[in-house]
Parts: structure tokens; C-alpha cells; sequence
């Protein structure tokens, strides 16, 4: 006899306010974990720098964020009573990145968080990958997560008041998984920035650490799926613990506001996995 699976809950409405007179800045924030993350924050009593390419990216087979996407967000926090300034922008054209972070820093006045978020997937079996593919997947997973440290901390150091910087990296930057090269090279390269950035900023008091996702329910989420499901020895590779199959961005926005906050003060080059137990299998 099976016992019944409880439904596992979503996180809810944050109690605690972790983040009251903090900004954070968020990339890939118009939809999905990055929306997720926004609101989050938000909720919590931060006000927010939102910044998305909004743009169908030709090496996908799932369709972009757009800026109603992005508007949406928006309204989401300011919902909230919060603040935000949004920006159409790629993470792969670093004088746009850094000019939008600037401006905004300057209007709201500081900067605390930073939540490098922005990403991208396509697959295919590691010789069988197109070149632009692993360019693009390369460029905006791993160049664009760069590019968005490398114009966020002078700013901090300069403010000199110490603060967090979280990576969103995953399974595949712990895992060689199949059908995912381009990808798992991009993130194991993230997971890898962090740890060395996390030694470069301890003495400021500027935290650096990656959050490890499985699947997540969002819209990127290629076509691997039907071929997993006729390849149940490949489909091995991509099983959690947990039942739940997939995480809610919720789950992850939960775990990204835990440890940029002060509850997790002494933590730092760490990987916390978000996974579903997929990394103790």
C-alpha cells in the first residue's frame, strides 16, 4: 500500500522584512524566477532595479520575455509600495548594463543585493550543438552574469557597506547532465566566478554565493522533455528526490531572499542546491 502524497506547499507572503531601505538589482527580472525574485524582495520592504533583454532570442525554442512582461513585474511591486526602475536591456552589451545600474543607483540612492539572474537554454547532444548555440548560451549564462558583477561591485565597494551578490547557477553547475553542454559549461563556469569573487570581496563584507535550481516551472524550459520521456535511462539523470517533479520560482525566490539576507551573514562561496535532492542522488 502507497501512503498519500501531502501537497507541498508554496511559499506564501513573507512575514519577516529582511530588506527595509535596501535596493536590489535584478536581471532576466520581467518574468519567471527573476519576476519571482522582485516580488520577493519587494515584499520584504526592498525597492527594485528590473532589467530584461524582452526579446525572442533566435537560438531558443521557447519565446522571450517582453517588455509587457517586464511592465508587469512592475506593477507587481509597486503593488507592494515599492519602488522600481525598469530597463530593456542585454547582459551581453556591458555599456548598457552599466549605464541603466548606474542611473538607477543614482535615483534610489545605494545598492545591497545584487541577483544575477539572467539566462538561457537551447539542447542537444555535446557534438551536435550549433555554434551559435554554445556562443549564445555561453555569452548570456556565463559573459552577461560577468558583466553584471563586473559594473554592480565598484558600486558597492564604494558604498562601503558591505552587502550580497547571488548567482542563479543549477543542477548543471554541479552536474554534467546530458544533452546540456553548452549549458552546464556555463553555469559550472558562474558556480566557479562566485567562488572566486566570494574571496575577493569577504573583506569589504560583500557575501557571494550561487543558488542551485532542478527543473523550475517557467517558460524556460526547452523541448528535452519528449525525449526524456522515451529515454528512461537518460531520464534518470533529471530526477529529484521530492515528488513534486518541478519547483516553483517561489521556492527559488525564497531561497535567493534567505541567504542575500543578514540570517546568512557568515555565508559565503557557498552552492546551495534548490534541487529536489537531485544532487544527493
Amino acid at each position: 500500500m502507497t501512503a498519500d502524497i501531502p501537497e507541498a506547499p508554496v511559499p506564501g507572503e513573507p512575514i519577516a522584512r529582511r530588506f527595509e531601505g535596501k535596493v536590489v538589482f535584478i536581471t532576466g527580472a520581467a518574468r519567471g524566477q527573476g519576476r519571482a525574485e522582485a516580488v520577493r524582495f519587494a515584499a520584504e520592504g526592498a525597492d527594485i532595479i528590473a532589467l530584461d533583454i524582452c526579446e525572442d532570442l533566435p537560438t531558443t525554442e521557447y519565446p522571450g520575455a517582453t517588455v509587457e512582461d517586464l511592465a508587469e513585474t512592475a506593477r507587481l511591486v509597486e503593488k507592494l509600495g515599492r519602488r522600481i526602475l525598469t530597463h530593456k536591456a542585454d547582459t551581453r552589451d556591458f555599456p548598457a548594463l552599466q549605464s541603466a545600474l548606474t542611473a538607477s543607483v543614482r535615483e534610489l540612492g545605494r545598492l545591497d543585493v545584487v541577483v544575477a539572474n539572467a539566462g538561457m537554454t537551447t539542447f542537444a547532444r555535446t557534438w551536435e550543438i550549433e555554434l551559435d548555440h554554445w556562443n549564445a548560451t555561453l555569452d548570456i549564462n556565463l559573459t552577461g552574469a560577468f558583466h553584471t558583477v563586473k559594473a554592480a561591485v565598484p558600486l558597492m565597494i564604494e558604498q562601503a557597506t558591505g552587502g550580497a551578490i547571488v548567482f542563479t547557477s543549477s543542477v548543471a553547475g554541479l552536474r554534467g547532465l546530458p544533452l546540456l553542454a553548452d549549458y552546464v559549461a556555463a553555469k559550472h563556469g558562474v558556480t566557479g566566478l562566485a567562488k572566486t569573487l566570494a574571496n575577493e570581496l569577504g573583506s569589504y563584507r560583500i557575501r557571494v554565493n550561487t543558488v542551485h535550481p532542478h527543473g523550475v516551472d517557467t517558460k524556460l524550459v526547452p523541448g528535452i522533455r519528449p525525449v526524456l520521456e522515451k529515454d528512461p535511462e537518460l531520464s534518470a539523470f533529471f530526477q529529484g528526490v521530492l515528488p513534486d517533479g518541478v519547483s516553483q520560482a517561489e521556492d527559488i525566490a525564497a531561497a535567493v531572499a534567505w541567504i542575500a539576507s543578514d540570517e546568512a551573514r557568515h555565508i559565503t562561496g557557498v552552492q546551495l542546491p534548490v534541487d529536489l535532492g537531485r544532487t544527493n542522488r
